[in-house]
């Protein structure tokens, strides 16, 4: 083979890689814009199965029960979490990740937090308070207090979950919708 023959094979072989790569990369930005158009995220916590999730529209108030992703608002609470690891970086004001979340208390509703959290006198299970962090940091409860209006108090089962037992009530303007799992898997 020639010197030319050599340098036009390189050249070809460079030429079928750049079009391999522009194509994967438009493949990726294509799933990208998909994913984000439909609204899908990937939930990559413990709080709820891991996997692909559907923000479905939510046409009415937040009400008990309802799982829900929702970007939490811009507080010195919501910084300090950010600051200790809690939060991912996501898309919500603040640069945080939507949280998947239930509902468990909404406007005028009186929550008890001690050892676990009482809605209206009735125990949410699984909702004992942890009184340090994965590190051995110490947690703050939120005090006791009734939702007030326009606001809903937030739980998971999840025994580590960073929810409204340590941050208190959320407004209702940062639901963005029902938490429908997709592709889901719960280790």
């Amino acid at each position: 083979m020639t010197g030319a023959a050599t340098r036009r094979s390189i050249t070809k072989q460079q030429r079928r890689a750049i079009v391999v790569l522009s194509m994967a990369a438009m493949a990726a930005i294509l799933l990208v814009v998909t994913a984000v158009v439909g609204r899908y995220r990937i939930n990559l916590t413990p709080s709820e199965p891991l996997g692909l999730w559907r923000i479905v529209p939510l046409h009415r108030p937040g009400a008990v029960d309802d799982l829900v992703f929702i970007c939490p608002p811009e507080t010195a609470a919501m910084r300090a979490a950010r600051a200790r690891g809690y939060l991912r970086s996501g898309s919500c004001p603040g640069g945080v990740a939507p949280l998947i979340k239930t509902v468990t208390a909404v406007a005028g509703q009186n929550v008890e937090i001690g050892v676990s959290v009482s809605v209206d006198g009735r125990e949410v299970s699984s909702s004992s308070l942890a009184l340090r962090d994965g590190k051995g940091r110490s947690l703050t409860p939120f005090p006791s207090a009734i939702v007030p209006p326009g606001h809903v108090f937030l739980h998971s089962a999840f025994p580590g979950s960073y929810d409204s037992r340590y941050f208190g009530p959320v407004p209702i303007s940062g639901i963005l919708g029902l938490a429908q799992e997709v592709l889901t898997y719960a280790p």
